[in-house]
């Protein structure tokens, strides 16, 4: 942590990041959100990653799961959260289930 005086009788208190995260890291919600988003990132990074193995184009695996190309890209990108119908669609288009473990 970092004191500035701005003022008379003011200061201000710099966090860095790493600070910030090992104090909101100890909270229950926050890890909970944390465990998620890591889940839903390694899940994009995945769908990709099977996409370019069989050489196939965003618009191939839309037009195989019925859905728009954009839908694809914004899975992805890592951006935008997915249901698990649309997970589910995907899979099928590369001959995979949908297990919960």
């Amino acid at each position: 942590m970092k004191i500035i005086k701005v003022g008379k009788n003011e200061i201000l208190k710099l966090y860095t990041p790493k600070e910030v995260f090992k104090k909101a890291s100890k909270s229950r919600v926050f890890q909970d959100a944390y465990n998620e988003e890591i889940v839903r990132l390694r899940l994009s990074s995945k769908i990709k990653k099977i996409r370019l193995e069989k050489h196939l184009t965003q618009k191939d695996v839309a037009g195989k799961a019925q859905m728009p190309q954009s839908v694809i890209a914004r899975i992805e990108s890592g951006t935008h959260g997915f249901s698990l119908g649309t997970l589910n669609r995907i899979a099928k288009v590369f001959n995979k289930e949908v297990e919960l473990a």
